[in-house]
């Protein structure tokens, strides 16, 4: 989650899209979809304007097969049901998920400047070229090292836990989750030193 707020905040920065307006489809809807959309939100983006799809389909309210209390916080008054409806207008897709969920279709119906984290792995959602074929305009970003725009979660470690045993910390908060998140995607923005 926090590697991946990073990306965003970084990503709307690029495409000059604000946080409290963009709307985010989340493929996956496990502990990492969850803690992604509790980060979102934290970092910004409102709860109206998250969408959590699972192997059922849309969260939504009313919805009964397959929830339980940490999905039915994001369930959405809503009429789309599946993937592909959700993905519509959206400025961002978060994957959580399995390969090739999403289709060039798909990423066709999104929004203008569309922010795409495929981060499945080892294959995403949708591969990086798949994604760029179609979309000009995109900002795509893999769990791999082998693209560009990696987002994967070795970018945090083992500073995130390093940095809390250097100032003794007894817990990691929200605050703290924030913080590393707006100092990774600062971090991406000074120079690559010649020994990395």
């Amino acid at each position: 989650a926090i590697i991946s707020g990073a990306a965003l905040l970084n990503a709307l920065e690029v495409t000059g899209k604000k946080i409290s307006e963009v709307k985010v489809v989340f493929s996956g809807a496990g502990a990492a979809g969850i803690a992604c959309a509790k980060f979102y939100e934290r970092l910004g983006v409102k709860h109206s304007n998250m969408f959590l799809v699972d192997t059922k389909g849309v969260v939504h309210k009313g919805r009964t097969e397959g929830m339980n209390p940490y999905k039915e916080y994001f369930a959405q008054d809503t009429d789309r049901r599946t993937l592909a409806e959700a993905m519509k207008g959206a400025d961002v897709f978060c994957g959580v998920s399995i390969k090739g969920i999403v289709t060039k279709e798909m990423i066709k119906s999104m929004a203008d400047k569309p922010i795409v984290f495929a981060m499945a792995n080892p294959d995403p959602e949708i591969t990086y070229d798949d994604a760029i074929a179609v979309r000009d305009d995109i900002i795509m970003a893999t769990g791999r090292s082998d693209f560009p725009n990696q987002v994967n979660n070795v970018l945090g470690f083992p500073f995130i836990f390093r940095g809390a045993l250097d100032v003794r910390a007894t817990a990691i908060n929200d605050d703290m989750k924030v913080s590393a998140a707006y100092a990774l995607a600062n971090l991406t923005k000074e120079d690559v030193p010649d020994s990395v």
